[in-house]
């Protein structure tokens, strides 16, 4: 059967020279079969195997340390036609809950509730409710506030999102997070939809309440769904990334399922990891080279 194995850096540390490439091409047994989708940063190398994981193993085992990430899948049908994301600490880098405990002072407090929440240690929506009641009191302004200080998006989004619908995709940003930070985070990268819970407010404060049902990783999924009913799609056409608990219902669901930067239970869970690479390693993934990423 025909794979290709990817291998891609960050662009920031181009490590994936030609050294490497040859000894991968070593182990996978072909010879000239590299085709470099950016100098010095992602590869693809083709190979017949009816074997995919020792090969995945052994293309780890000759990565070792190094900031390389290793995809190894099917050739047929790499491009995806739908692509569903998380926002928290995968388009962007911040947990926007947490930046707004810091305007209270209270940012170590929910953080610690947010990390094991994302760990899946605790239930989503308890943990929700627990975090956004300490928000109480709250003034709405500080939601501005924390867009225009706090929130940086993650490097490579928004080429990712450009790219995939410059080639007919459909985008979705779909967040355990809340709506004033989707509308904004969803309009500077470019995404076609954004969905969120939404944070509960009286006379320009939080009251500490979300709105019901929570959007937690039964609804990332049931949208995934719907999305590809709506699109005439096959699940095997979508790609979903995430970090967090919440995003493994949506990551195990799609064709390919990807964790960004994620925690243990959901690397191990995906169908690819990126532990180095930026955004546009997902692009790398689908076969697109450099030379074909929309950059506007």
């Amino acid at each position: 059967m025909s794979f290709v194995a990817t291998l891609v850096s960050t662009p920031t540390a181009p490590a994936v020279d030609q050294e490497l490439v040859r000894r991968a091409e070593d182990v996978l047994g072909v010879s000239n079969a590299a085709t470099i989708l950016s100098a010095g940063v992602a590869a693809d190398i083709r190979f017949e195997t009816p074997d995919a994981a020792s090969a995945d193993t052994m293309l780890r085992d000759l990565v070792g340390s190094a900031p390389v990430d290793v995809f190894v899948q099917p050739e047929h049908g790499r491009r995806k036609h739908l692509l569903i994301a998380d926002m928290d600490s995968t388009m962007i880098r911040q947990e926007c809950i947490d930046e707004l405990a810091a305007e209270l002072g209270l940012k170590d407090r929910i953080s610690a509730i947010t990390e094991r929440a994302m760990r899946g240690e605790i239930e989503f929506e308890p943990a929700l409710r627990e975090r956004v009641g300490l928000l109480t009191g709250l003034p709405v302004s500080a939601i501005g506030t924390v867009l225009s200080n706090r929130i940086v998006l993650m490097p490579g989004g928004r080429t990712l999102v450009q790219t995939m619908k410059a080639n007919s995709a459909y985008c979705a940003l779909v967040s355990g997070g809340f709506t004033h930070f989707t509308k904004a985070v969803s309009a500077m990268i470019g995404f076609d939809e954004n969905q969120a819970n939404t944070l509960l407010e009286d006379g320009g404060k939080l009251t500490g309440k979300v709105g019901e049902p929570i959007l937690g990783k039964d609804a990332k999924r049931v949208r995934l769904e719907e999305l590809v009913a709506e699109k005439n799609l096959a699940f095997e056409d979508t790609l979903a990334v995430g970090d967090g608990a919440n995003d493994l219902a949506m990551i195990e669901k799609a064709g390919s399922g990807v964790a960004y930067r994620a925690k243990p239970a959901v690397a191990k869970a995906a169908d690819f990891r990126v532990d180095h690479g930026d955004l546009t390693a997902l692009l790398y993934l689908q076969g697109y080279s450099e030379q074909d990423f929309v950059l506007s």
